[in-house]
């Protein structure tokens, strides 16, 4: 933390008090989005090794989401709707390959959620890394990938 100095004006004391506030606020959602998003990831972990019971493959059933939502639900309020649950399930699936110790979820919840409907891989890399280093938000990234698939169909057209 920065030395306190004297303070002559009460305006700049205020400013001052202001911005720490809204700075540890900030960090505060950080923190709480990177846990939800690890957390996603993990619960989704869960279901796919549940449901694969050592197999290679799931013998994938709705059921297990439906019934792990009730729960979920009646103990911990909203967020486990069965739709919520597969996006997570398909959240871990879509990253597992790069799980590592050292793998860092930069993005929030709303944006993974939207880089999981790509199908492509590499595709779905790129628009991670430009949504990260790029600080887009979620419409931005929408945006950026919806216009890139209109162009990349429109083309498939043309040469059709």
């Amino acid at each position: 933390m920065q030395e306190i100095k004297k303070v002559d004006n009460f305006d700049f004391l205020e400013s001052k008090i202001i911005q720490l506030l809204e700075t540890a606020r900030n960090q505060v959602v950080t923190n709480i989005n990177t846990t939800m998003v690890y957390t996603y990831f993990e619960i989704g972990k869960y279901i796919v090794e549940y449901e694969q019971n050592g197999n290679d493959r799931a013998q994938y059933g709705k059921s297990i989401l439906k019934n792990l939502s009730i729960r979920l639900s009646t103990r911990f309020g909203k967020g486990y709707s069965e739709d919520n649950l597969s996006n997570m399930r398909k959240f871990y699936l879509c990253y597992q390959i790069s799980e590592t110790p050292s793998r860092k979820f930069t993005l929030s919840w709303s944006h993974y959620l939207k880089l999981i409907r790509i199908q492509n891989e590499e595709e779905r890399n790129f628009y991670e890394i430009e949504s990260t280093q790029n600080k887009w938000s979620v419409c931005k990234q929408v945006s950026d990938c919806s216009s890139k698939q209109r162009s990349a169909e429109r083309i498939t057209a043309e040469k059709n």
